[in-house]
């Protein structure tokens, strides 16, 4: 496939990340495409109904090409009987904060079939998929369909699989990137490795031809021009339209993405689903209940409660945290989309120590 393919979909390199979790609204795809980038809706954590009317919304805002990205199911790795034990430990606290405990089984394939026959039937300009790479039947169906179908891939071999399976491109995202780790193996042994997005760019483009999309840690148009000058066809941003007006990020979670005290990232498997709850509302990470406050150096303990409900991330992730002595306008590129907390930073917490807002 042809780098024009892609190129021909937005008149500039710039290509808005799928983040799932409610940031990547139907305002902000069509806004994006609009003045010529490429827009994404992301589907994950939606059902097949919801992700179509959004698609409806997107059409009644701009002519423009959009993209829709769809997760892979994933395989169940957990100890149905531990998760058992888990959820009685867990039901003197769900009782405290009258919180239901979540279904750690629910939305295993995130409705993966319903959606592909939607996307099938009534075809959007793009489609890309992360966690995996669908087999070839589905590329071709898409190819058929005339959508450009796109893979996520953190390695040379993740995109030589895509290659194979009939991709049209590859998204090559380097640890550098905000949200889940897009890899095709769920590995908590491998957490927090891998290649750094340039080094990984390099090696992608000897392995394979076919059009390459860079995605990690890019805020900047100087690094944009670096990833373009590295051989990239486009350049992939997320964190960077978390703060638009389009964007549908919750006000905290924008206030903390220009907020001097978040100013590093770590590794988390702790993450939201939602991030639509009211005041006092809790945070369902994983199989963990999570009460987060935002609370400024020096001040009271009550200050300001953080908002959001969710279950279950699958793969590990960045969020960004708070570091002493932290300069004005820190946080920079190298910030994800996300924050988090610890002890002795800027954000406090009550049981447990990180949240997640998109993917």
């Amino acid at each position: 496939m042809s780098s024009s393919a892609l190129t021909g979909l937005c008149r500039h390199p710039i290509v808005q990340a799928p983040m799932a979790g409610g940031a990547s609204c139907p305002q902000l795809a069509a806004a994006v495409s609009e003045t010529g980038g490429l827009g994404f809706l992301a589907a994950g954590y939606k059902t097949a109904d919801g992700m179509y009317e959004e698609i409806k919304q997107v059409r009644g805002l701009t002519a423009r090409p959009f993209g829709v990205n769809l997760f892979m199911p994933q395989p169940g790795n957990a100890d149905p009987a531990a998760v058992g034990v888990y959820r009685v430990q867990l039901a003197g606290e769900s009782t405290w904060y009258e919180t239901p405990l979540g279904d750690p089984d629910r939305g295993r394939d995130d409705g993966y079939d319903a959606k592909l026959a939607i996307l099938l039937d009534d075809p959007v300009p793009v489609v890309s998929f992360t966690f995996g790479c669908p087999p070839r039947s589905v590329l071709e169906s898409f190819g058929k369909a005339g959508t450009f179908t796109i893979v996520t891939v953190t390695t040379p071999e993740e995109a030589q699989a895509a290659q194979w399976a009939g991709a049209d491109a590859v998204c090559v995202q380097g640890i550098e990137a905000g949200g889940h780790q897009g890899t095709h193996r769920d590995d908590p042994s491998a957490d927090g490795s891998g290649y750094g997005l340039l080094a990984l760019l390099a090696l992608v483009k000897e392995t394979v031809q076919m059009p390459v999309i860079a995605a990690g840690g890019l805020m900047r148009g100087s690094q944009i021009a670096a990833v373009l000058a590295a051989g990239a066809s486009a350049a992939q941003l997320g964190t960077a339209f978390l703060v638009c007006p389009e964007s549908a990020a919750h006000p905290l979670h924008k206030q903390a993405m220009t907020n001097p005290l978040f100013v590093r990232t770590e590794m988390t498997r702790a993450f939201l689903r939602a991030s639509r709850a009211g005041p006092g509302e809790q945070v369902h990470a994983g199989a963990r209940t999570v009460r987060a406050r935002r609370v400024p150096r020096g001040a009271p303990s009550d200050e300001r409660t953080a908002q959001g409900r969710g279950e279950g991330g699958r793969r590990a992730g960045h969020v960004a945290v708070g570091g002493p002595g932290a300069p004005a306008g820190a946080g920079d590129a190298r910030r994800p989309a996300g924050r988090g907390a610890r002890r002795g930073s800027g954000l406090r917490t009550g049981r447990a120590g990180a949240r997640r807002w998109c993917v």
